[in-house]
């Protein structure tokens, strides 16, 4: 072989591995590398999102369903919006509590209720209607227990109480305190 056939076989090779390595990049072969996006964005999200639990007898004990769920990578909570959860109890109708967003811990024990909280207990056999107008709820699932240190006003038409700060406890025996400054308006027969 001649000293030129060997420069054009490096030179016909050197071209031809140009070439794979161009037809590779543009045709899609070689992954591109991919590129990160700047700002806040959710690992995972739900549109209607319903999350259940069950007493110790496999009965429901208290629901929580939302319009949105999203969990944020590296934060410590999932938030919800237009959250509504449920208490379950098999003497009365449900309490239900509704707020505009809220904040789930990742180990699930606290629901922290943001703005204005409404919490409502239907009429029912041996029970008044209850409606709670509050804000800033720290709610315990697990334990149906729920407080907020803001003003609460229960509504038990057509008997109107308020105070500030409030415990409550969803199950039976039910236990509802308002801490201070408590008022109230009282219809009598």
């Amino acid at each position: 072989m001649t000293h030129f056939s060997e420069k054009f076989i490096y030179v016909f090779l050197s071209t031809l591995a140009l070439l794979s390595w161009w037809l590779a990049e543009y045709s899609g072969l070689i992954e591109p590398s991919k590129a990160k996006v700047k700002g806040r964005h959710a690992d995972y999200f739900s549109k209607g999102y319903t999350q259940w639990e069950m007493d110790e007898t496999g009965r429901l004990k208290s629901k929580l369903v939302a319009d949105e769920m999203m969990h944020y990578p590296g934060y410590w909570a999932t938030q919800t919006k237009k959250p509504v959860m449920q208490f379950i109890n098999p003497k009365t109708p449900p309490w239900i509590v509704a707020a505009a967003t809220s904040v789930l811990t990742s180990d699930g024990k606290k629901l922290l209720l943001n703005g204005k909280v409404t919490i409502n207990r239907a009429k029912g056999e041996g029970v008044r209607q209850l409606i709670i107008n509050t804000s800033n709820l720290i709610v315990s699932p697990e334990t149906s227990y729920a407080e907020t240190k803001a003003w609460a006003e229960l509504i038990s038409p057509p008997n109107i109480t308020a105070g500030t700060g409030m415990k409550v406890t969803f199950k039976e025996p039910i236990h509802l305190e308002l801490l201070s400054k408590v008022k109230g308006k009282y219809e009598t027969k």
